[in-house]
Formats: C-alpha cells, sequence, structure tokens
C-alpha cells in the first residue's frame, strides 16, 4: 500500500501566497491549461474522491516537474 500524499489543483498551480512563507505553485499554468495537458498526456489524471473532489498524487506530480527539469538541463 502506498502511503503517497494528495495535492489538489488549487495547491498545484497556485500554491499559497497567504502562507507564511509563501508557497510558490508546483506547476504555473492555468486551470484550462492544466486540464488541456490532462487530455494531451503531459499532465497526470486526477484521482476522482467524490463527483466535485478531485485529486493529485504528489509523487506524480513532482516526478514530472523533476522530469521537465532536467530535460531543460540537457
Amino acid at each position: 500500500m502506498s502511503h503517497d500524499k494528495f495535492l489538489r489543483l488549487n495547491r498545484i498551480i497556485n500554491g499559497d501566497p497567504n502562507a507564511e512563507p509563501p508557497i510558490d505553485p508546483i506547476v504555473p499554468v492555468c486551470r484550462a491549461t492544466f486540464y488541456a495537458g490532462i487530455k494531451k498526456g503531459i499532465y497526470p489524471a486526477p484521482i476522482k474522491l467524490s463527483p466535485r473532489v478531485s485529486v493529485w498524487r504528489a509523487s506524480e506530480i513532482y516526478a514530472l516537474v523533476n522530469d521537465k527539469q532536467s530535460n531543460l538541463e540537457k
């Protein structure tokens, strides 16, 4: 059984500017761009907890960021 954390979309694309210190977005794109990226296979698909609640595995989001970062360094 995995003990992965889950992230809501708002935390992924907006961070938390009201936190002390402020938390930067993980993937700084708009909601429409993120969902278009899911359809294209760029971003991982959400896990539906209920009809109105979707979450993403933190490990998949951070793996995506690390992969994009390592591609930029090449």
